[in-house]
């Protein structure tokens, strides 16, 4: 087995194998190398320096030939695609194949300019990328000229680009009587699925991480959900079909995290928990998010409500978990947050109902006041 990040296996034969990649600067072809020897250790060293001699190679050339910028991505991507995790990887490749290729790829690193890498935020039409989107572009384009300039120690700088406002709608959650329809729908004639759709409003869980749930993640003695997996589909770039569904790491370190469940939620998992089954929802493997987010939408007009996006769920459970006095540090860690501005500037929305108790509370303060004059 090869181990990660490295290129190196053991052969069949007992020898160690260790692989490296040449890049061809002025054709931008790939070649794969090999070195060999008995020990991982030896083949190691071996490795690392017939990676040195290549280099060398490389910048011996690099003084007659002008590297353009689709020599310096392929070999990036090469370098990373064994030290990321898949979906990162295939989502920078993404980034790459649908927003820079076109703009750079043929375009030596001596004749970039900022009025050149600023055309790769320009989007046909008037309507600018989304924030989000902006922000995964730099960060791909800013990583392979840093890769070019580390390699082939040409001036590149590095671009910041400034981004346009999209004009971000606010952020919507189920208000109290959409939130009525919505429970006492799912409390007819409940099934797993509807359960599943009470447990994400109940916990603050993400589309992929209800999909990927298994049994085994459900602790109903300690009354505990666990977290470790998520499901998602990604675009590949072989295969028979152009995306897969995999199920891997959740989105951070802090997404792997502990959820206490209701005595209420307890209850109802247990009448649908079968230890024969794997996974809550598919039995047998992850549920297609695409398929669940379509059921949900199928929820949400039998139940009179207009169509919403899936992540709604979790930002009506964290306004509610404020609604009902919780800490925002213990809201940050049941929603797998690394810090609790991300839960205070995307999740907290109080109510109008929250914002007029308050409202309240301080009329009776100024009431207390005049009563002592």
């Amino acid at each position: 087995m090869s181990r990660r990040g490295e290129n190196i296996r053991k052969r069949k034969d007992g020898r160690w194998e260790g692989r490296y990649y040449i890049i061809e600067p002025q054709s931008g072809r790939t070649i794969t190398r090999s070195v060999y020897a008995k020990t991982y250790s030896e083949v190691k060293e071996k490795l690392s320096s017939a990676k040195v001699l290549a280099e060398s190679a490389v910048e011996e050339t690099i003084s007659d030939q002008e590297i353009c910028f689709a020599v310096a991505a392929k070999e990036w991507f090469i370098l990373i695609e064994g030290s990321k995790k898949r979906t990162t990887y295939m989502k920078y490749y993404s980034v790459y194949q649908k927003y820079i290729k076109k703009k750079v790829d043929l375009i030596p690193f001596s004749g970039l300019n900022e009025e050149i890498l600023a055309g790769v935020f320009q989007r046909e039409g008037t309507e600018p990328f989304s924030e989000s989107l902006q922000k995964s572009i730099s960060c791909v384009l800013n990583q392979i000229l840093s890769y070019a300039a580390r390699q082939y120690h040409i001036p590149v700088f590095s671009y910041t680009y400034q981004r346009q406002k999209s004009g971000k709608k606010p952020i919507e959650v189920l208000n109290l009587a959409e939130q009525t329809k919505l429970l006492q729908y799912l409390y007819q004639e409940m099934d797993i699925e509807k359960l599943g759709i009470l447990l994400c409003i109940s916990t603050g869980l993400r589309l992929g991480e209800i999909c990927s749930l298994k049994w085994g993640d459900i602790d109903l003695t300690g009354k505990v959900l666990y977290v470790n997996t998520t499901a998602q589909r990604i675009t590949i770039d072989n295969g028979k079909t152009k995306t897969v569904l995999i199920e891997g790491e959740p989105k951070s370190i802090f997404s792997k995290r502990a959820i206490p469940l209701s005595e209420e939620m307890v209850k109802l998992l247990k009448q649908y928990c079968h230890t024969a089954e794997r996974y809550v929802l598919c039995k047998d493997k992850p549920m297609e998010p695409r398929t669940y987010q379509n059921k949900f939408q199928k929820y949400l007009r039998l139940a009179g409500i207009e169509r919403k996006n899936f992540h709604i769920l979790r930002h009506t459970f964290a306004t509610n978990c404020v609604s009902s006095g919780m800490d925002i540090k213990s809201l940050s860690e049941i929603l797998g947050h690394s810090d609790v501005k991300i839960t205070l500037n995307r999740y907290v929305h109080p109510t109008i109902e929250t914002k007029r108790q308050y409202m309240n509370s301080l009329s009776v303060i100024y009431g207390q006041y005049l009563g002592q004059i």
